[in-house]
């Protein structure tokens, strides 16, 4: 038995763990909610037209001016009551397979009584799973302001930026083909936890280089996708920050989900060189014995 073989194999399966939960984190509600590869934070869309002319057309001043007293001061206490009215949650986690969503309890903003610390992400529900999702912001919070009952608000009445839709557009074909080579990651690094298996039992370089060949390929499937998911991430957070910082809408990617990914491919490289080094030494061979266990010699 090829002893040293039972490290790549443990690297393989753990990558292969790894791999999985990138891919179905955030699929269903309570599954790895805080691995999300970037989360929009809506909490404050709407506050800027609390002190905005009342003389304007816009419905959502209108739907100010006509709140009652105590309603309009509750808003003005809390800015996220506004977009809590119209029926937009506080935040959106964008995973690989869906989007979640839901409210921070007690409060999206810190104060003198209220520190960061104890503002918490509650999940309230999740999208269904599809395959190469994309998320689309514009979409997703016109169908909560309809289904609401505000379908006379528009996205484009809380001056939603278009430049916003044209940025996250450019990352639809990156976000595709994120989900893509996770699931060509996953297969390759689970053909390679097969042949480390195997390799248990078979000697020789024959075997090693073979497993070099496919845990490089897994590494590279991997590590495309690991990159590829980071740069959105970091693209679509700058997109929205820049350009939707002043109607309240901001964006923060997900650590653990990077670290996630990462790891994963960290170990991928892991088990590859460990291969590279069996390749490389391979079995030392043991000069022919006769049966009682002396070297054959020529008989003269």
């Amino acid at each position: 038995m090829r002893l040293p073989a039972l490290i790549p194999v443990l690297l393989c399966a753990a990558a292969l763990v790894l791999s999985f939960l990138c891919l179905f984190a955030g699929s269903k509600r309570g599954f790895m909610d805080d691995y999300s590869i970037l989360t929009l934070n809506t909490s404050r869309i709407g506050a800027s037209f609390l002190n905005a002319s009342h003389s304007s057309s816009n419905p959502l001043i209108s739907f100010v001016d006509n709140a009652t007293n105590s309603v309009e001061n509750t808003i003005k206490q809390d800015i996220s009551s506004v977009a809590r009215t119209l029926g937009i949650h506080d935040f959106y986690n964008v995973h690989i397979l869906d989007f979640c969503e839901g409210y921070y309890t007690p409060g999206p903003v810190p104060n003198t009584t209220l520190p960061r610390s104890q503002i918490h992400r509650n999940v309230t529900s999740c999208s269904n799973r599809t395959a190469m999702y994309s998320f689309d912001p514009r979409t997703t919070l016109q169908q909560e302001l309809n289904a609401s009952g505000h379908g006379n608000v528009a996205l484009s009445d809380l001056n939603w930026p278009s430049d916003v839709d044209r940025g996250l557009h450019a990352l639809v074909i990156a976000q595709k083909a994120t989900f893509v080579l996770y699931c060509v990651a996953i297969a390759l690094i689970g053909v390679a936890t097969l042949l480390a298996l195997a390799s248990l039992f078979a000697e020789g370089r024959l075997s090693a280089f073979v497993n070099v060949l496919v845990d490089w390929l897994a590494f590279l499937a991997i590590g495309l996708a690991s990159a590829i998911a980071t740069a959105v991430a970091v693209k679509a957070v700058d997109v929205i920050n820049k350009y939707g910082d002043h109607i309240g809408a901001q964006a923060s990617t997900g650590s653990k989900f990077l670290v996630l990914t990462w790891v994963a491919t960290a170990v991928m490289l892991v088990a590859s060189i460990v291969w590279c080094f069996e390749c490389i030494v391979g079995r030392k061979e043991v000069g022919p014995r006769s049966k009682k266990g002396y070297t054959n010699e020529p008989q003269f």
